[in-house]
């Protein structure tokens, strides 16, 4: 069914009070097709909700997981891996990250033409082998962790993500933003439980292999639990595909979509420090290594709260006013991190950066639905987004783990993350102001 602007404008105020203008979208004419119409989503019912249940188990073992790497960064620098340095290290969960985000750019398509449930099927198996194949790595053999768990397990995490935060909007329209932002808390709830579970398990009697064997058949549970919750909608569109070439172009000529995506590709090459450094500083600076293993879970504690109050703020704030406030937030606190020296200033900045980056996190994958007119696009324009804003993620690690070189220097890296969040944030301001300008 299509829609016109000023219906889409309707569809939007619902979501936040920002009048977001002419830039989110162009006229559709009267035989465009869509996925399914704004009146569709029936928000709410059995089917769902376990849909919700089981995208929520995807970010869980997604992202749940990759935020947990700074268990592996710490295990892998001081016992596994000592041959090689910190910087090298990071690459693992950088590119874990970045393929996670990049894999939309092809996921997202597939997800365009019918393909959600083979994308969940392989996507799924692909993380659980790699995280068994990672059991039987040896110590110092780099390029066997590197490949395993840097490029196989991120592949595989990246066919699940998109499409399981995408087939939200097949299933709820007025709540679209509530319950994305409640699928989005699996990832703080999963690098909650993550790291106590591979804290335990690495440095106790269990040991590595035993270890992550245990941590890969949890995962694979859940993520079988998680294939067999999620349905799709009947697709209203008689046209099957949709061009990657044609929604680019449509992309390249809305300037809010680029800022947007220019923006948090800048914050997310500061965003994983401390998210991968957080417990190595906390040991390194001689506070108790029990206490230490525990400050990502006081971290995503708290980035739970972050999230799901992200569900319920914008609709005082507006999704972008609140995406620039917890963007510029997470560059504050990564600056702090020059300061930690004690107990206190590690639980102070685990629950400050851990909340603001949730609201961060929940509030990216509802703008980026709003910015899309056409819901038959969303996933294209999900890949096309994150494809870019992946390079930062990409980054993010190993720039830091450089900066901080062998000799832990943590003050150059800390300003260096902090900045380039703050610089991030301006460019969603640049944003806003476009977007207000044109009212």
């Amino acid at each position: 069914m299509a829609m016109t602007q000023t219906e889409f404008r309707n569809e939007l105020t619902t979501i936040e009070k920002l009048d977001v203008l002419e830039e989110l979208g162009r006229k559709q004419s009267s035989d465009s097709p869509t996925l399914c119409s704004e009146s569709d989503p029936p928000d709410g019912g059995r089917l769902a909700w376990t849909t919700a249940f089981g995208s929520f188990l995807i970010q869980f073992c997604g992202y749940g997981y990759i935020n947990s790497f700074g268990v592996y960064q710490d295990f892998y620098t001081r016992v596994y891996l000592t041959n090689q340095p910190p910087s090298t290290i990071s690459w693992i969960g950088a590119l874990c990250a970045y393929l996670v985000a990049s894999s939309t750019l092809v996921s997202g398509l597939l997800y365009d033409r019918g393909w959600f449930y083979h994308l969940m099927i392989v996507g799924s198996l692909l993380q659980s082998l790699s995280l068994f194949a990672l059991s039987f790595a040896k110590p110092s053999q780099f390029y066997m962790i590197f490949m395993v768990q840097g490029v196989l397990s991120g592949i595989g995490m990246g066919l699940t993500y998109g499409p399981s935060m995408a087939v939200i909007s097949q299933h709820f329209s007025k709540r679209r933003t509530l319950v994305m932002s409640l699928v989005a808390s699996g990832s703080p709830l999963g690098a909650i439980i993550h790291p106590i579970m591979l804290n335990h398990l690495l440095n106790g009697t269990v040991g590595f292999a035993r270890g992550v064997r245990a941590s890969a058949g949890f995962i694979s549970a859940l993520l079988l639990i998680a294939c067999l919750s999620m349905r799709t909608r009947a697709l209203l569109t008689s046209k099957p595909t949709i061009s990657y070439s044609v929604v680019a172009r449509k992309c390249s000529r809305e300037v809010p979509f680029i800022l947007m995506t220019v923006g948090i590709m800048l914050c997310q090459i500061g965003f994983l420090f401390p998210i991968f450094y957080l417990q190595l500083d906390s040991i390194k600076h001689g506070i108790d290594a029990h206490f230490s293993f525990y400050s990502l879970v006081i971290m995503n504690a708290a980035c739970i709260v972050g999230r799901c109050t992200a569900g319920i703020i914008p609709a005082y704030t507006g999704l972008l006013n609140l995406l620039i406030a917890s963007s510029a937030a997470c560059g504050v606190i990564a600056i702090s991190m020059i300061a930690l020296s004690n107990i206190s200033s590690v639980v102070v900045i685990g629950v400050g950066y851990g909340y603001f980056s949730g609201v961060y996190i929940a509030v990216v994958v509802p703008l980026v639905t709003m910015l899309t007119p056409d819901l038959s696009e969303l996933g294209a324009r999900m890949g096309i987004c994150f494809a870019f804003t992946a390079f930062g993620s990409l980054l993010s690690g190993p720039i830091s783990g450089a900066l901080l070189s062998s000799q832990y220097r943590w003050l150059i890296p800390s300003l260096f993350s902090g900045i380039i969040c703050l610089v991030g944030s301006l460019v969603l301001v640049a944003m806003r102001l476009i977007i207000y300008r044109a009212r």
